[in-house]
């Protein structure tokens, strides 16, 4: 695994390019923070669960992998997210984050072809309007940090992502912006 930037070592991973640029990363993970952890219709668990499906429908094994972690570790099933991105409709998710995950998985591969058919759908599952902007919100979020992260060339396996998705639950991004201070 190597970083595409020479000035980052070869097992980079998304702490060290946050570290490398802190100008541009506490303000970024200050927005984490409100996104991921704020007042939202969604829980914790949720949110992490859209952020990973979204990672997934990406590609971005990086992301898919630390939030797929995340996600569990706030209580969403083991593997229902791996399940989502193959097949929503039958994964063992909560009946109502169906369209939502259908929705940004829409977002995610052709935005231009959202409708507000598609929205309809969230809104009649019994989420309101703050809901859509809440999902919203995570989908674009990840779609940015999936390239941020693909961008730079980070990679890592299962092992961070289980040490990486648990400090996320403890700490949460504004925990990770105190650790760019360490």
């Amino acid at each position: 695994m190597l970083s595409y930037l020479s000035s980052l070592p070869d097992d980079a991973v998304l702490m060290d390019v946050f570290k490398l640029h802190p100008e541009t990363s506490r303000p970024l993970l200050d927005y984490h923070e409100v996104v991921m952890r704020g007042p939202s219709p969604f829980s914790v668990a949720e949110r992490e669960l859209i952020a990973a499906y979204v990672s997934g429908v990406n590609s971005c094994g990086y992301c898919h992998g630390v939030h797929t972690v995340t996600a569990e570790a706030c209580g969403v099933a083991e593997g229902a997210i791996p399940a989502a991105v193959v097949d929503v409709d039958s994964a063992p998710v909560p009946e109502n984050m169906r369209p939502v995950l259908r929705y940004v998985g829409k977002l995610t591969r052709t935005p231009a072809a959202v409708t507000r058919a598609d929205a309809e759908e969230v809104l009649a599952a019994g989420w309101d309007e703050n809901a859509l902007h809440s999902a919203v919100m995570v989908c674009a979020l990840f779609n940015f940090m999936n390239r941020m992260v693909e961008g730079h060339g980070i990679k890592a396996g299962p092992e961070y992502f289980a040490t990486s998705g648990q400090r996320l639950k403890e700490v949460g991004y504004a925990g990770l912006n105190r650790l760019l201070e360490a």
